[in-house]
Parts: C-alpha cells; structure tokens; sequence
C-alpha cells in the first residue's frame, strides 16, 4: 500500500508533466495558428499570387490554344525585390490560375526584367515554323555588375523563343537586338502586331519619354519616332508602356493608346499607370486635340486612381472573334511593397479587366471593368430592390455571406452636393471607407482605420482621391473584395480606385453612412463568390 508522500509525489509528478503538456500543444497550437492566420487573413482567395517569394510586373502575356499566359517579375529566393526572373502562370478563363515552372533565369547578360511575348503566327522570325509558330519573348537585361561600376548603359533589350507554346524558352544566341542608347533608364519591350500598318512595333520606356520601334521580323528593330517628353506626368523615368489600337466604343473610328505608368508621381503617391489616346500613322503618335485640352486640365488621366494598380499592361494575341482588350496589373505600389505583412509570398494582380475607349462629347475616356469570366463563379446572389439609406444602413455582413469573396453591385440614386460614405468593416473597428464626395466633387478611399499600417508610414498616410469629371444625380457603382483589396469600379468603370488592406481580422459587414439627405440605392447585387 503506498503512503501518503509518495501518493503525493506522484500527483505532483502527474500534474507537473500534464503543464508541460498543456504547454507544449499550446506553443504547437499558437505557431500553427501564426503561420495559419497570415496565411487565411492574407492570401487572396482568387486574385493571382506566387506560391511563394517575391511578385511585382506581369509581362508576356499572351492568349494561345485556349490558355492564358501570365509571367511576372519574380524573385523566388525571397519575399523582397531581388535578381529578376520570370514567372510563370497558366489560366483558362484568367481567373482559376496554376503556376507554371520558372519561364527565364538570370545569367552573365544581367536580371530578366519586363517585358512581353507575342505569338509569332507567320514566324517572322524564323526561329519556328507555320505549322508550329514561335512564341517571341522581349525583355530587358538589366545588367547590375555594370550599374555598381557606375556605368549607365546597363540596361539593354533581348529575346528569347519558345516552340513548346511558351512553357520553355532558348534565349536568342545574339542578344542583345536592341543595345543600349547610354541611358540609364532603357526597358520594359512591348510588342503589338500593327496589323493596320503590317508590321510589329515595340514601345519602350527611355528615361522621361517612350520611344516607339518597328521590325518586320521581331529580331532587327529600327528607331521610329518618340514620344511625350513634355506631355502627362514627370518627375521619375516612365515605365512599363503598353501601345495598342482600340475601336471607340459605337462607332468605327480606331484610336491608339498608350499606357505610361511612372514611379513616383502617382495622383496619390508612389506608383500609378497614366494614359494617351490619339492617332499612329505607322511610325508616329499623335495626340487627339481633346486629349491635349485634358491633359492641360488635369495633368494626367489615371486608369485607376487608388494605390494599387501598377506596370499594367494587356494580352496579345486574343483573337477576333473575341474582340476584347484585355488588362492584369500589379496590385501594390513601391512606397511600400517591400514591406507588406505576408510571410511566405509577397504580392498580387489585380483582377483581370476588359477595357475599352469611349468618347463623350469629343472627350476620349478608357473605362474598364471585371472581365466576364468573373460571373462564373459566382456561387448564390442575394437581391435587394430597393434601400432607402437611414443613419448607417447595412447592406450585408458574414451571417448570409461570406466577405472575403464578394462582387456587390449596386445604382446610387437622389444624389445631391453631399458625401456619401460606403464602409468595409468588423467588429475590431477595422474599416474601409470609400465613396463619393459630391460637394467637393471627388471620389475617395480611406484606409486609415485600418489596425495594420505600421509596416510603412506612406500606407495610410492620407486618403485616395480621384477627380468628378462630369454631374451626375444618379451612379452605377460595382464593389470586387477579396480578403485583402477592393476593387471600386464607378459610373460604369471611368473612375476606378484599387486598394489593398491588411486587417487582424477578417472583415464582416459592408455599410452605407447616410449623409445630410436622403437617398436610395436601387437594384443591388450581392453576388457570392466560390473558390
């Protein structure tokens, strides 16, 4: 029979190591859960990310047997910036994506930098076949050996080649075919097929202008003119063009436009794509009288006015009978990419939009908005005909929906010289608020309320404004959130603010602020989204 001290023992023995236990599944359980959290909190449920390390540009993108192809400027040895590579990713609709082995690695020549890929169909290039086309390649070395030594002529323009329909490339055994001008900002290659002149062109981003070249061959480039040295937004070198021809929208008139994105010099800070429409007569842009007149006015006209949307650009060789043109962009902004709050990967795309050109009164707008594909997945719709907005109204919140994963549509109506404020937000007082300052004749995002900002003072430093252009008492508003962005398309997409946000938790209820009058929102759309 055992005595009272050794039972004793014994029990203290047992409850110290059922401590220890305890301890040790709630330090296992705490670890997963960080790990989980970032994870659950932070990874886009169906915007584009790596499965792991850095992001920043799409280039290359191309449409060919059916599959979009995305590749990306990616560092995979890290979740920051460093030697470029290009990624690479697949999709049959641009919304469901599978990532792809790495398409280009660095060599002796320097870092893989952006550019873009085209589907050589007549094989120009004779690096393949009819029956069997290239795939052509165009980006830039960046030689960074060279740049340390101080010299400026460290950025040159290459090609590589594919005849496995892009999933494996050679790099042309005479790179560079375009060397460099002794610039020390000379990159990002952007090919189109002028189909109305019949020949390639390429833009690129030369210092504070882009200079425009075409080739019939997609190998020996020639020199044809630049363009916008004093015209749009300076300050830092231009980069990232993309040039294409676009139909207005109703008519058959053709217009050219060039996409210029700048980094600083954004109309809310850091990194902002600018756009031009006018005419190209195969060697030459030239601006549409009423384009000037806008520029003299606003400076600039943005494709997208919130901090998130960057180095956009549009696929090739989508064809005909499809008709669209086609946009992805990078969906973070360099005051602060470096240092977001994801752990194992670091960045998205923004959703893939359609964008199109429309002319009001002589006035040349590109509009975009959520590419179609996006309606497929939608899981369940909740309607609401008719809500007439007393104090905060709800919308909707996570007891019908889930809120990581939603498109809400909805038409302002009544609107008078007032603000009306829309809000993202949880029960931590985490909370996006964006909407329509009428009075004041601007559209807004604010992300200050947000808990995670100290990563970079220039996150929430102050709110996004995008300018009122034109009156209007009634609006169409189309709302795209995905755990950590929101996409805000309004008036049918002519304004659009794309912002991302890190919360600690997950965001429950989506609300409307009723200002000094009355109003109603018609015919909303909460659409579900399954992934």
């Amino acid at each position: 029979m055992m005595n009272r001290s050794k039972f004793g023992i014994l029990i203290r023995m047992l409850f110290m190591m059922i401590l220890v236990v305890m301890n040790g599944c709630s330090s296992t359980k705490t670890n997963i859960e960080k790990v989980v959290t970032n994870e659950e909190l932070y990874r886009p449920n169906f915007h584009f990310t790596p499965k792991s390390g850095w992001m920043n540009d799409p280039n290359g993108m191309f449409f060919y047997k059916g599959l979009y192809h995305l590749y990306f400027q990616h560092y995979p040895d890290a979740t920051v910036w460093g030697p470029m590579h290009w990624g690479h990713a697949t999709s049959k609709d641009m919304i469901t994506w599978k990532e792809e082995k790495i398409a280009l690695y660095p060599d002796e020549k320097g870092y893989i930098f952006s550019g873009s890929a085209v589907v050589d169909v007549n094989n120009t290039s004779g690096f393949g076949s009819l029956k069997n086309p290239p795939i052509i390649a165009m980006f830039t070395y960046h030689d960074e050996v060279k740049a340390k030594t101080g010299a400026i002529d460290f950025q040159s323009q290459a090609i590589a080649y594919s005849l496995d329909e892009g999933m494996t490339w050679t790099k042309y055994k005479n790179n560079p075919v375009i060397k460099n001008p002794n610039l020390k900002d000379f990159r990002d290659p952007k090919i189109t097929w002028d189909a109305i002149h019949k020949q390639w062109i390429m833009v690129l981003a030369a210092d504070v202008e882009t200079k425009i070249y075409r080739s019939s061959n997609l190998i020996d480039w020639e020199l044809a003119s630049a363009f916008g040295k004093n015209l749009g937004v300076h300050g830092a070198p231009w980069e990232c063009p993309d040039f294409f021809p676009i139909k207005v929208e109703g008519s058959t008139e053709m217009k050219w436009v060039l996409l210029q994105s700048i980094n600083p010099g954004g109309p809310n800070g850091g990194s902002a794509t600018q756009y031009f429409v006018g005419d190209f007569d195969g060697k030459t842009f030239t601006l549409n009288n009423s384009f000037t007149q806008d520029l003299n006015k606003y400076g600039a006209l943005w494709l997208d006015y919130g901090k998130d949307n960057y180095a956009g650009v549009t696929w090739s060789n989508v064809p005909d009978s499809d008709g669209r043109k086609l946009f992805i962009g990078w969906m973070s902004n360099w005051e602060y990419a470096n240092k977001v709050p994801t752990k194992n990967w670091r960045s998205a795309m923004t959703i893939p939009r359609e964008l199109k050109l429309i002319n009001t009164d002589g006035h040349y707008r590109i509009v975009s908005l959520p590419v179609k594909e996006l309606d497929k997945y939608i899981s369940k719709t909740i309607k609401k005909e008719l809500l007439i907005i007393d104090k905060t109204t709800l919308v909707v919140d996570k007891s019908t929906v889930n809120m990581s994963r939603l498109e809400i549509r909805f038409t302002l109506n009544g609107l008078k010289d007032d603000n009306y404020d829309f809000i993202l937000s949880n029960k931590e007082n985490n909370a996006i608020h964006f909407g329509i300052n009428k009075k004041d004749k601007y559209f807004y995002m604010d992300r200050k309320n947000i808990s995670q900002t100290s990563f970079s003072d220039e996150f929430a430093k102050k709110i996004s404004k995008a300018p009122i252009t034109s009156d209007f008492n009634s609006i169409e508003v189309i709302v795209v959130i995905d755990k950590t962005s929101i996409e805000v398309f309004y008036d049918n997409g002519k304004t659009v603010m794309t912002e991302i946000y890190f919360s600690d938790k997950p965001m429950e209820s989506f609300s409307i602020a009723k200002a000094n009058s009355d109003f109603e929102l018609k015919n909303v759309f909460i659409n579900q989204l399954k992934f």
